[in-house]
């Protein structure tokens, strides 16, 4: 995807406005999963997004992206990933994905949720769980490691202690900063390659995607939407992070990170304007 391109390490002052660019984006993915209920389609969630976004004087980095038509990206159940806001209608029972960013200043943020609209299935609630778990290994392992594909091996870890779910593939995590996809990528899985060398400036978006079935994926007729060719269920979920001199920062966090990297020993770095 990246290959071998250039990466750009950030300042602690370019890492500030990502974190204020974090922040518009957490605000914008609360508003959506507070009004994610049976009955309201994706489009007027994409408004919702559009209306928090605009407020904070943020602009969206999805929308007109590579022609992107959507503030938001909203995917609904067998739906992965980049699902294009409309007129569907969210029903009881939906496994729901919101994945949103926003621009500060030149910056970026970005980041992604799955939940499960009630009255909700076991085994959704599982699937949703078991990917939200193997996000915060991977930013654990982030902490902690030498080389970026740490993160890649706690990710598969985790989903395979979790149950027998397929990690998708064919879409990983990016570097992010003064655009919304960089060098490196942050894989969901182990490899050969053990990745560049964690060092203070390095910001990524980790997110994995996990289904209840196959792991292979199908784009849609919209050039867009990406399925699971099986038809099974998907979840995913994303945060930005730095690393900072003195460990690391979840950005588009409210706490930046600190309560689910505290149940796993791990302390967030301080970051001062």
């Amino acid at each position: 995807m990246f290959g071998h391109e250039r990466i750009e390490y950030k300042s602690r002052d370019q890492i500030v406005l990502m974190r204020q660019a974090g922040l518009v984006v957490a605000d914008v993915l609360a508003a959506v999963r507070a009004a994610i209920e049976p009955g309201v389609t994706t489009g007027e969630l994409d408004k919702i997004g559009a209306d928090v976004i605009a407020t904070a004087g943020a602009t969206s980095n999805f929308l007109g992206y590579h022609g992107y038509p959507a503030t938001l990206c909203i995917s609904v159940n067998d739906e992965i990933v980049h699902g294009i806001p409309g007129g569907r209608m969210i029903k009881p029972g939906d496994v729901v994905s919101v994945d949103g960013g926003a621009i500060v200043d030149g910056w970026h943020g970005d980041s992604a949720f799955s939940m499960v609209v009630p009255p909700v299935d076991a085994a959704d609630a599982a699937l949703v769980a078991a990917c939200e778990d193997a996000l915060w290994a991977g930013i654990a392992a982030l902490a902690g490691a030498v080389r970026l594909g740490e993160v890649g091996a706690a990710v598969e870890d985790a989903v395979a202690k979790a149950g027998s779910y397929a990690i998708v593939r064919e879409y990983v995590g990016h570097g992010i900063g003064s655009a919304m996809h960089q060098a490196p990528e942050v894989r969901n899985f182990r490899t050969r390659d053990r990745g560049p060398r964690i060092v203070p400036g390095l910001c990524v978006a980790i997110e994995p995607m996990i289904t209840l079935g196959d792991r292979h994926t199908k784009i849609q007729d919209d050039d867009w939407t990406v399925v699971t060719v099986d038809a099974s269920r998907a979840a995913h979920w994303e945060h930005t992070v730095a690393v900072l001199e003195d460990g690391i920062l979840v950005l588009t966090a409210l706490d930046g990170g600190a309560a689910k990297l505290a149940e796993r020993g791990v302390r967030v770095a301080a970051l001062r304007d």
